[in-house]
């Protein structure tokens, strides 16, 4: 019997929010089966909603949907909200990642100032009475189709938001099977959480209020730019860009 807690909707998993409620109805997932549900959302979110830098961590899922992009985080919470819209149990393991799996993205002027350690996560659904991690709907297929393609000659990549050691054959695909994409860049592990909202409430990115206002309103508009030009096959270069650590 699942627990009703990794069921239930918060503020940031507002899965009875319209437009979320329009958007499960209009794609019939309800009548799939339970493979099939985790299947449709994650993909979804994988693909549909672009690899991108939203205002903050701890927004609802109705704006991650607005917004059509997202990041680990984000994006996280838009597949957590969806699941439990499909009445499919699942939870969020915290962690921090090291900033160098940014580089590239992170435009380098302000590289050496952005925080040592990014906050990270990703999605735990329970599937078969097993508990399944799901990492890979991170980046949507275009662009880290445009890595594999700049990095054609490597296997391991820990730069423009992809920390893995098999680039060219990573597990993104749904298969009942745990999936990853930036695995490799994990260095704390915050652990278990019911919902997002617990897990924002004990950990923030570190910013200061200054460095919070220019990510939001500047920094973030930017690294997006970088993202779009890397999905159009122009990757920005940086000075480790080979084998990035």
């Amino acid at each position: 019997m699942a627990n009703n807690d990794l069921l239930k909707s918060t503020r940031l998993l507002d899965f009875n929010h319209p437009t979320i409620q329009k958007l499960v109805q209009s794609k019939n997932w309800r009548n799939l089966s339970d493979y099939d549900k985790i299947g449709a959302a994650y993909d979804f979110v994988q693909n549909q909603i672009k690899f991108g830098y939203n205002r903050k961590d701890s927004i609802p899922a109705s704006e991650v949907l607005k917004d059509g992009y997202g990041q680990c985080n984000t994006k996280g919470t838009l597949l957590m909200a969806l699941l439990r819209a499909l009445n499919i149990p699942c939870r969020l393991h915290g962690f921090t990642i090291k900033k160098s799996l940014q580089r590239g993205v992170v435009p380098e002027l302000v590289y050496a100032i952005a925080p040592e350690n990014i906050l990270h996560s990703w999605v735990e659904v329970q599937f078969e009475d097993q508990w399944v991690y799901l990492e890979g709907f991170i980046l949507d297929r275009a662009f880290l189709g445009q890595l594999q393609k700049e990095f054609s000659d490597q296997s391991s990549l820990c730069a423009y938001g992809v920390g893995t050691d098999c680039l060219q054959t990573p597990n993104i695909d749904w298969t009942g099977q745990n999936t990853y994409i930036q695995r490799t860049g994990i260095n704390q592990d915050f652990g278990l959480f019911d919902t997002p909202d617990e897990f924002y409430a004990e950990h923030q990115q570190e910013f200061s209020p200054l460095k919070d206002f220019l990510y939001q309103h500047i920094i973030r508009h930017w690294m997006n730019a970088r993202v779009a030009n890397a999905r159009r096959g122009n990757i920005p270069i940086i000075p480790t860009k080979k084998g990035a650590q």
